[in-house]
């Protein structure tokens, strides 16, 4: 009996593995069929000068273009196992997000976890050369910008991180009470928390 893929959503554990093999087999599809265009017209006619060859060149370019996203992703680093399974451990009853690659025009950064709640956004990157204020800031002046009060805080000490988010479930209730929500139009099954998820995760590959 065969197995059914299935595909892990963008902010879960393992999605970006399971992207890169999404994105390559895309690439491959993308650039074999103009080159199939080619060399059958190129067989055929005998020369190169044919408007297969026009079809086959500007059938590249979707190809190019997948290729520079099949890049960009090779360039963001999965979760480790391990810091998944101790982060999930104090997840809790938390919004989470994980495995994100944040991109702004001018720096961008592996983002290991987000964790979600009321007005509080705590995240944790194992990267050694995130710049945490700036990805902070523009993080948080996104958010803002969609209509959401949150503070960003990015950890870069994992026992710190899971210290937060211990204490972000032991306050939960209080972190979300009195805060106004009305669902979005476009995504009325959202909470206000998932809706801030999916808010960060727009900002990621």
């Amino acid at each position: 009996m065969s197995k059914t893929k299935q595909i892990v959503p963008k902010g879960d554990f393992g999605y970006l593995q399971a992207e890169k093999k999404r994105r390559i087999i895309i690439t491959v599809l993308l650039f074999a069929a103009p080159l199939i265009i080619f060399f059958t017209a190129l067989i055929y006619f005998k020369t190169r000068l044919t408007v297969w060859t026009v079809i086959a060149v500007v059938g590249c370019l979707p190809a190019c273009k997948s290729l520079v996203s099949l890049i960009m992703i090779f360039r963001c680093k999965p979760v480790e196992p391990e810091i998944y399974r101790q982060i999930n451990a104090h997840s809790g009853n938390l919004t989470m997000a994980y495995e994100m690659f944040m991109t702004f025009y001018e720096k961008s950064a592996s983002i290991d976890a987000f964790a979600i709640c009321g007005n509080v956004v705590v995240g944790f990157s194992s990267d050694p050369k995130i710049d945490t204020a700036f990805m902070e800031q523009e993080c948080q002046k996104i958010l803002r910008g969609n209509g959401f009060k949150a503070t960003v805080k990015i950890f870069t000490r994992l026992n710190a991180f899971l210290e937060r988010l211990d204490s972000m479930n032991e306050h939960r209730e209080s972190l979300e009470e009195g805060i106004k929500f009305r669902p979005d139009e476009k995504y009325p099954e959202l909470s206000r928390n998932e809706l801030i998820k999916h808010t960060i995760l727009a900002l990621c590959l």
